[in-house]
């Protein structure tokens, strides 16, 4: 029996995360070895809207697993979102014969790719960023590398911490989420962690301070997300200064912290992530995301994982639940519990044991 899908699109969009690439070689091997044919698209829905395209083989994606960043690049595309965009976008699709299309990235790559299924083309969604900001998946590609990343940098600040006698505080990014930060908040012994989700008694965190410093500890971090704003780690660098006495300097590693090797546990989620798309987009899936559940991995509805990280944030506009059964809206709110408990788990944990 012919097959359905003959040749299908991968594309990466919106912020670049360690992994991807392991993302493009399942997808692209995985496809291969199904009999079904590959296109890359280069430079993400830009790229398919200016048919920037790039057919891929085996051999193309051979050595890309260890390399960080993505080699079919991003971009953020402001033309797709209009009707105009998106209708040059299946353009393309249709001039390449791309049957259906792969989309790797965050939630701004998800509304991208609801909206071309929508209009025929078959998407399925793969969550690609540092962040960890996709409620409906416990993890996204990319964000194991940017914590060991950050790790990394932390031991290093901690060593010359202690030679000065110093406090090094750390702006970490992670968009508005604050998982990037309290994991490596509790792995780097800090003693304070700051983040958006959880409240934050700096005085306790000064006393703390003084108590260790006459205990004799002479080195001190303090992790910082970046969501708390662009001054808001400088200021208190100062305060640390002023309040306890103890220098203190501001660090704010920025993109580093998307850059670099993935680690084992990315290129094996990334590769879990990239073969399970491809075979629900040639079984006829369309519109999911591909997300990690207790280290299952499923289909979620794109939509309905876009809501859910609405209401998880509290943007929920009039309207955005019309959709969806009572017991689709109750299994959102059962989530957003899930992930406000994991903050406030982990939150305790940092405040009673960082020193």
């Amino acid at each position: 029996m012919e097959k359905k899908f003959k040749r299908i699109g991968v594309l990466t969009s919106g912020g670049d995360a360690p992994g991807m690439n392991s993302v493009i070689k399942s997808v692209t091997c995985a496809a291969l070895d199904m009999g079904v044919e590959v296109i890359g698209i280069l430079g993400g829905y830009s790229g398919l809207i200016n048919d920037r395209t790039k057919k891929l083989s085996e051999s193309d994606v051979s050595d890309i697993i260890s390399k960080g960043g993505t080699m079919l690049y991003s971009d953020r595309c402001d033309e797709f979102k209009t009707e105009e965009g998106m209708q040059k976008a299946i353009a393309t699709c249709k001039k390449h014969n791309i049957d259906g299309i792969i989309a790797i990235g965050g939630d701004g790559t998800f509304r991208g790719a609801t909206d071309l299924s929508i209009r025929g083309v078959p998407c399925i969604g793969v969550s690609g960023t540092i962040d960890n900001d996709i409620t409906a998946t416990d993890i996204t590609v990319g964000f194991d590398t940017a914590m060991n990343t950050v790790l990394k940098l932390g031991d290093a600040l901690r060593d010359t911490s202690e030679s000065h006698a110093r406090c090094c505080v750390i702006e970490v990014m992670g968009r508005n989420a604050g998982y990037i930060a309290i994991e490596t908040g509790m792995a780097l012994n800090a003693i304070g962690v700051v983040i958006q989700e959880m409240p934050f008694d700096k005085e306790a965190m000064f006393a703390k301070m003084i108590r260790m410093k006459e205990q004799g500890q002479r080195s001190f971090i303090v992790i910082v997300a970046e969501g708390m704003g662009s001054e808001f780690g400088e200021a208190l660098t100062k305060e640390i200064e002023e309040k306890t006495g103890i220098e203190a300097r501001f660090n704010r590693p920025a993109h580093i912290v998307r850059g670099g090797i993935p680690t084992l546990a990315d290129r094996c989620f990334a590769a879990r992530c990239g073969y399970k798309a491809v075979q629900l987009l040639l079984e006829g899936q369309s519109d999911v995301v591909i997300c990690s559940r207790h280290d299952k991995i499923i289909p979620v509805d794109i939509k309905w994982a876009l809501i859910v990280d609405r209401m998880y944030k509290n943007k929920l506009k009039d309207g955005d639940l019309d959709a969806f059964t009572p017991e689709e809206i109750e299994k959102m709110k059962a989530l957003c519990k899930e992930r406000h408990e994991y903050f406030v788990e982990m939150y305790e944990i940092v405040n009673a044991i960082g020193c």
